[in-house]
Parts: structure tokens; sequence; C-alpha cells
């Protein structure tokens, strides 16, 4: 078998687990949970031989196989690879966790099918070669991932999420395949390779811009973006796998579409900049938010809104190997924060930690932000920092507002010397994590994806803004105990935690509040 092919067989024994699980259906289904298991194996041994091959033949995309009229390629290069080896990761996590968290339910054998078929639907569309490919992909994902979210059918608010997600999940599509027409008549094929070549040397004229847009506003609905972000911070009712396999998995679908057609996505810069506030804006007031949430599954749907709030200003930043990047890291650390999460719990509630260690004041906050941006300007130097593209400078500088927030209560007057210590070590980590990562996917993915063009005034102004919105929340939230007991606060925090009602709003648009108790 050429080696070319082997990423296009990687859903294969995903689909024949789930004709397994449909066929021996019921509780404790022995026979397909051990199938569902050894096709997430084989799929991670698929994906560690594609590494390989990749290492050593490099980047290429398999000839065409016609089925049913519908010819099917898979590209091998580095998007790819990165991507089919966390998703095979993640499933077997994931399938593996199932087995003990649902023992002994009677439709755990539908839910392990269901499961298997949204991992190959995600296969498909990360190792896709072509745009029929890509959109069954990821369609498939989508209804896939419905029924997942309706294990529990007689919960009126699972049904409810469910419902609220199966509309956005169709917008989606719509958007998605609207765009695979126009490119496909704008560039007379529908091979991604030959697309993106042609996008990259500015060919494709008015349709492919309108194919763009249409692009961006699929990634934005599959993204829980602002304001359409309220489904997933609804679907909580679903099983703790599911949760782990959505937001580690499925949630990634608009960022990976974005950087696989980020050629495309270049031609039309107003979309870039429509990206950068969407996403910047969604980052900014969903971690807020976050920080309001009483539960745990609660508080962890809105980070993941504002992760890929972040991830999307990246890609309007044209950042695409960082938002690759992100990805990785943020599913990894999200998969581990769902499948922990009643373990969390349990030790929040045995430490019982009454607050900070010690509270800021102004100053305290003003040293503390000087001192973070002075670590991280003497490391980039050591990277190459003058050398490095505007947008990837004013990123890191949004990344180590973060660790100036902590690093805030180092340097407050009744802290520990050892904190102090321990925070601005933390700086310099992080700093050196980012160049230092950020300059290995960049080498990573040279060939695969465009490089991040120079930013005219409105991207100057865009990426300013971003700095200063996120250096401001940054400071807000370092100073909250300084205020967080004050009678206006208390108002505020009611308005914050329920996000301002902008998903009540969204629910009576789209007439989810008539749905009916089952009978």
């Amino acid at each position: 078998m050429p080696i070319d092919l082997l990423p296009l067989l990687l859903p294969v024994p995903f689909i024949f687990a789930a004709v397994i699980a449909f066929v021996l259906p019921g509780g404790r289904p022995r026979l397909s949970l051990r199938a569902a298991e050894a096709a997430a194996l084989i799929a991670l041994a698929g994906a560690a031989a594609s590494i390989l091959a990749l290492t050593f033949l490099g980047p290429s995309t398999s000839p065409l196989i016609g089925i049913g009229g519908i010819s099917l390629s898979a590209r091998l290069d580095a998007i790819s690879v990165t991507m089919m080896s966390l998703v095979s990761f993640i499933g077997w996590i994931v399938i593996r966790y199932s087995v003990t968290y649902l023992d002994g339910e009677a439709r755990q054998g539908a839910f392990t099918g269901w499961l298997c078929l949204t991992l190959a639907s995600v296969l498909m569309l990360v190792t896709a070669g072509g745009l029929s490919q890509l959109v069954f992909g990821w369609v498939g994902a989508g209804l896939f991932l419905q029924r997942l979210l309706l294990f529990y059918p007689k919960r009126l608010a699972a049904r409810r999420a469910a419902r609220k997600a199966g509309i956005i999940a169709r917008l989606g599509d719509l958007a998605l395949i609207s765009a695979a027409v126009l490119l496909a008549a704008a560039y007379e094929t529908a091979d991604l390779g030959e697309i993106l070549t042609s996008a990259r040397a500015g060919e494709g004229g008015i349709p492919a811009v309108v194919a763009a847009g249409l692009i961006a506003l699929a990634g934005i609905l599959k993204s829980a973006q602002f304001p359409v972000h309220g489904w997933l911070t609804e679907v909580m009712e679903a099983p703790t796998p599911v949760s782990a396999m959505l937001h580690a998995g499925v949630i990634n679908a608009g960022g990976f579409v974005l950087i696989r057609l980020a050629d495309v996505i270049l031609l039309a810069p107003g979309i870039l900049a429509l990206l950068v506030m969407i996403g910047g804006f969604t980052a900014l007031f969903s971690s807020l938010v976050m920080l309001t949430q009483p539960a745990v599954k609660t508080s962890l749907a809105w980070s993941t809104v504002a992760q890929m709030g972040f991830m999307i200003l990246q890609c309007g930043l044209a950042l695409f190997p960082l938002a690759l990047l992100h990805i990785v890291a943020h599913s990894l650390y999200k998969a581990h924060s769902f499948l922990a999460s009643g373990g969390a719990v349990e030790r929040v509630n045995a430490i019982r930690r009454p607050g900070p260690v010690a509270i800021p004041n102004a100053g305290a906050v003003g040293r503390a932000f000087l001192t973070a941006l002075t670590i991280y300007l003497f490391i980039g130097l050591g990277f190459g920092l003058m050398n490095k593209a505007p947008q990837v400078i004013a990123l890191g500088a949004i990344v180590v507002f973060g660790v100036a927030y902590m690093l805030a209560q180092g340097f407050a007057d009744a802290a520990p010397a050892a904190l102090t210590r321990r925070t601005a070590l933390y700086a310099a980590l992080t700093s050196a994590a980012y160049f230092g990562l950020q300059t290995a996917v960049s080498r990573l993915t040279v060939d695969v994806l465009p490089a991040t063009p120079n930013p005219g005034p409105l991207e100057w102004g865009l990426t300013a803004l971003a700095v200063m919105s996120f250096g401001l929340v940054a400071v807000i939230q370092a100073m909250f105990p300084l205020w967080a007991h004050h009678p206006a606060a208390a108002g505020f925090r009611v308005h914050l935690s329920n996000g301002f009602y902008a998903n009540a709003v969204f629910d009576r648009l789209i007439g989810s509040w008539t749905a009916r108790r089952p009978s």
C-alpha cells in the first residue's frame, strides 16, 4: 500500500467499530468497546507512520480514489500529521475513559458508535486533500456530535442545547458548502493543493474573496464566537466524555479550516480585520465571564470560548502557525481538565484556599507589568526579536500580560520573597517558551502555511488595540481583590456571570425557549 494512502484510511477502523457498536447495542458491549479502542490504537499507529513518512519522504498528496462518483484524496503535510496525531490520541483517551464512566448505561453501545463516527469524520476533515472530503468531514462531525449531545434525550436542557448546537452547525455547514462551490468555480478544481497554490499567487478574483468571507463565517460559527457562543456553554448536560471530545476536538474544526485555507483567507484583508475584532472581543468577554462561574464544567466551557476567541484572533493577525500550536496545546489541556473535573472539585474543597496569597496595590501591579515586559523583551532579543513580524511581538506581549497578572501578587507588600522569585521565573519561562515554540512551529510549517504579511495601517491599529485591551483586562484582573467587595461590584458580577444576557437574546431569536417538555 502506498504510504500516501495511509491518512485516507485512518477513518476506516472507526467506521467498522461503529458498525459493530450499532449491531451489538445495549449495556456493557464488550466487543464494540474493544473494537473502538483498537480503532483508536490503529489510528495512532497510522499517525506515527505518517510522521515518519513526512520526515523522510516529504509532503505529498495521495492519488485520487473514486467512491460513488466522489473523488477522495489525502494531504500529508505538517498540518495534517499534527491534527491526525492529536485527534487519534484524544480519541483513544476519551474512549478508554468512557468505558468506565458509562459502564452499565443502557445506551453505551450506541454512544460508542456515535463517538467512533465523530472521530472518523474529524479524521476525514483534517486529512482532506479535496473540497468534497473537507465538506463531508465537517458536516459529519457536526451531525454525529449532535447525537452524542442527546445521550440523555429526556433531559429538557440537553434537548434545548442540542437543538441550538444543531442550528449553529447547519448554518456553518451552509457557509462552508457555499465557500467550497465558489472555490471550485473560481479555480476550476476541487484539489486543495492546486487551490492553495493559485490563491498564494493572488488568483481567484471576487469569487475567492467571497469564499474567504464564507470560510471565516463557518469558522466563527463552529468556534462559538460572540454572539453565537451560547450553545457551547449549554452542552454540559451531555456526559463528560462528550464534553472532552467537543472542547478538545470538534470545536477546533473551525480553526483548522481557517488554517488549512489560510492562503484563501489572505486574499481578503477585511476578513482578517473582522476575525481580529470578533476573536479579540470574544476572548476578553469570555475570560471575564469564566471567573464568575460557580460550576467547574461551566467555567471550563467559558474558558473554551475564550481560548477559541484567542485562536480566531491569531488567525486574524495571520499568525496561522501559532494558531495551529494553540489548537494542540489547548486540546491537550482541555481534555485533561474535563476528564479530571470531578477530582478538581474534591481537591478545591480539601484545600479551602481563602483567596490570593497577597493583595497587590496599584504600585505593585505597575511594577509587575513593567518587570514582565522587561523580561519579555530581553528574552525576545535572544530569539531575534527585531526580525519577528510585529504581530508575533504583539501576541507575545499579550501572553506575558497573563503572567504579569500572577506576578502582581509576588510584588505585593505582604508577599513572601519566595513568591516574588517564583513568579518572576514564570515570566521568564513563559517568554522563552513562547519564542521557542513560535520559532519551531514556524520552521515546521514554512512550506505549508503562508508567511505573515507586513501590517498595513488597519492592521497596525487593530494590533495596537488588541494589546491595549488585553493589557487593560489583565490590570483589572490583577486589582480585582481591591474592589471585589464594593457594592457596585456585586451587581456587576451578577450581570457578568450571565454573560450580559446575550445568550438569552439569542435564545429568543431562534425560538429555543419554546422547547416543550417530553411527554
